[in-house]
């Protein structure tokens, strides 16, 4: 019986993976569909910041996606949807954000929340000294 379940435990991986794969590809199809679809449109009709703003829809729409179905969802996307579709929305009302500092404060949030989780996952282990 362990077997069988190793077995079907080893399926569902293979069936996650392929649907991520999946997920990856049309999310990569809708980034081509748009950036031509941009290119080919009046730039009177586009407003400046289209572009970013429509990845990171398709970025935060494919970890919401990625959720609903029980897929591990990407913390680097999750990351990398906000500040373009902040930067883009940031491009279409005229406000430019200092987009630099703000991936630093998030990269270094990011580095101490990830910290702090480690130390709590060895907390009940002896000391190495």
């Amino acid at each position: 019986m362990n077997t069988t379940q190793k077995t079907l435990s080893a399926a569902d991986e293979g069936a996650k993976r392929r649907q991520m794969k999946r997920l990856d590809e049309i999310a990569l199809s809708l980034v081509l569909i748009m950036t031509g679809a941009l290119w080919l449109a009046p730039e009177a009709i586009v407003p400046e910041g289209s572009w970013l703003t429509g990845l990171g829809l398709i970025l935060l729409g494919l970890n919401a996606v990625r959720h609903f179905l029980g897929i591990r969802v990407s913390g680097f996307g999750v990351v990398v949807g906000f500040i373009a579709l902040a930067a883009g929305v940031g491009h279409i009302i005229g406000k430019e954000l200092p987009l630099v500092p703000i991936l630093l404060i998030v990269l270094g949030v990011g580095l101490v929340i990830r910290a702090a989780a480690g130390s709590k996952r060895t907390t009940g282990m002896p000391d190495a000294s």
